[in-house]
């Protein structure tokens, strides 16, 4: 009974260890990372005061991030825009939902870029960068996040840091916008490293991975082998029918030069036998004489 009892309880913690490890594996998911980056933030940031941007440091097991925040009333954000961190948020931008103030973190991910986000078929040259907006008053309603509504003509502009890549004709690099639904957005960079974009979010410049690249490639080698084995087909095509159609041309040249050369020697009837013209003799020049028995 008590090694019955000690099993039970080996089971019990055992079972409290995995359902632990479990739990605490979600913080890896991007969702518990922006909430756990905000509120950090929130908690951690010396004063709030509006219009400063404070650089919190985060602990240790996040080594390699960086997160920021600052907090902005709307009637500014409206009027004069934002410009802090990698981000520079254009004039008539509002929160929505609708807020007096609004807090802006900023977040780098840094060398956990590769751990959180993910485009397949493609590489980071740069890291992940974010803004997020929220409503200071409000973090029990989906962690606090609104919205940032650009209703005027410019975009969003992203800088990006620590962009390593090289240029190259057969690799274009691209920005890339993770939205919270889990969709990609690409664009065209309008810099080495500047993106822009209508909507808030993270941000970074990916290129074709090499796997990629090479079955673009193999691709290409066979879309121009298979290119090269049709013409060919239809160059010998051509050459065939131009032969058969030479031939044709010459012997009938020949039959022609026949018909004249026959024609300057004695004139003879002609008669037609299928498609050929036969000369014919119209009479018998010797009569023919019936041979007689000699009678004495």
């Amino acid at each position: 009974m008590g090694s019955e009892r000690h099993w039970i309880l080996i089971w019990v913690v055992f079972h409290g260890i995995l359902l632990s490890n479990i739990q605490g594996s979600e913080i890896y998911s991007k969702d518990a990372l922006n909430s756990f980056l905000h509120d950090y933030a929130v908690k951690n940031a010396p004063k709030h005061h509006t219009g400063i941007l404070y650089n919190v440091s985060l602990p240790a097991n996040y080594s390699g991030m960086d997160v920021s925040i600052t907090r902005i009333r709307a009637r500014n954000l409206w009027v004069n825009g934002a410009n802090f961190s990698f981000f520079k948020i254009p004039p008539r931008v509002l929160p929505w939902p609708f807020v007096r103030r609004v807090d802006l973190v900023f977040q780098n991910i840094g060398n956990w870029s590769d751990s959180y986000y993910n485009v397949p078929n493609y590489t980071f040259i740069a890291p992940v960068i974010g803004v997020l907006a929220y409503d200071p008053n409000e973090s029990s309603r989906s962690y606090g996040e609104i919205g940032l509504s650009i209703m005027g003509e410019n975009p969003l502009i992203v800088r990006l840091p620590n962009v390593t890549f090289q240029e190259n004709r057969n690799v274009t690099a691209k920005c890339i916008r993770f939205d919270r639904n889990g969709t990609l957005e690409f664009s065209n960079l309008i810099a080495k490293n500047t993106c822009i974009s209508r909507r808030q979010g993270h941000f970074s410049i990916v290129i074709p991975s090499q796997k990629t690249i090479t079955k673009k490639k193999r691709d290409k080698g066979l879309k121009w082998w298979i290119i090269g084995l049709t013409g060919g087909i239809v160059v010998l095509v051509l050459l065939l029918v131009l032969g058969f159609l030479a031939y044709k041309y010459f012997k009938k040249q020949r039959i022609r030069k026949m018909e004249r050369q026959s024609e300057r020697s004695e004139v003879l009837d002609t008669i037609w036998i299928g498609r050929s013209r036969m000369p014919s003799a119209s009479r018998i020049r010797t009569q023919p004489v019936l041979e007689k028995s000699y009678i004495p």
